[in-house]
């Protein structure tokens, strides 16, 4: 039973979440006492639903362009001819990550207008690092025993790299992406001060209103869905590691 605990809590948190999504109005007893003055308990200005998929759409789309920036170049500096860029690339890197997205977002609206871009630039941004520096380390601590063997055979460096190289750094470097996947679901929230279609918007909407309700249904959203898909994405990475021998 008790290895099953778990996952039916996860199933149960995946089964709640849904059902708010799909028909809040079951909740609002539940969160009634939270409002005053006949104050809505439910979020009604727009769909959860939807603001909750272009929330997961807008997590999705930077995350893959930081996955391609960051992998495509920890391969590069971890091959002899780019190994001398490595402390320029973790400099760039660290950048986004130190740079408050507050600040990026108020850069980027007058170059991109407000809306969704301002928020992407954002989120790409400060997800770079994390997938970079595990990609980096992926790479850098492959048993030596594979990659003379790899060379053995008679590999060339593309194949060593996509056949070898990879597939065995693949669940070091999920991790850092399941980081970053993190990071950006909670860190979109302030892409609604630039006008992008988040569930920052019932954060917000709360607050001006001081209606503890619509925080808390902002707040609890995106931490159910960093919860599963943070697990997610660790059951994958478990079946990589073990394809691969980790």
């Amino acid at each position: 039973m008790r290895a099953w605990l778990p996952s039916l809590l996860r199933a149960a948190l995946l089964a709640i979440l849904l059902a708010f999504l799909v028909s809040p109005g079951w909740f609002e007893p539940l969160l009634k006492p939270l409002v005053q003055d006949n104050a809505p308990a439910i979020y009604n200005q727009g769909s959860l639903l939807t603001l909750t998929l272009l929330h997961l759409r807008t997590v999705a789309i930077a995350t893959i362009a930081a996955i391609i920036v960051a992998v495509t170049l920890a391969i590069l500096v971890t091959r002899p001819f780019g190994a001398e860029f490595l402390p320029l690339s973790r400099s760039l890197v660290n950048v986004g990550q130190t740079f408050p997205p507050v600040a990026v977002l108020a850069l980027a609206v007058p170059a991109l207008g407000f809306g969704e871009k301002p928020t992407l630039v954002a989120l790409f941004l400060y997800g770079l690092l994390p997938i970079f520096e595990n990609t980096l380390t992926g790479l850098t601590t492959l048993p030596p025993s594979v990659m003379e063997a790899a060379r053995g055979a008679g590999m060339t460096d593309r194949q060593r790299l996509f056949r070898v190289e990879l597939p065995l750094a693949m669940p070091v470097i999920l991790a850092g992406v399941r980081l970053s996947v993190v990071i950006s679901l909670a860190t979109a929230t302030i892409g609604s001060t630039v006008a992008a279609k988040t569930l920052g918007e019932v954060i917000i909407a709360g607050l001006q209103s001081n209606n503890i309700a619509f925080v808390l249904q902002g707040g609890l959203i995106v931490g159910a869905l960093a919860v599963l898909i943070y697990d997610g994405l660790s059951a994958i990475e478990a079946v990589l590691a073990r394809r691969a021998g980790l």
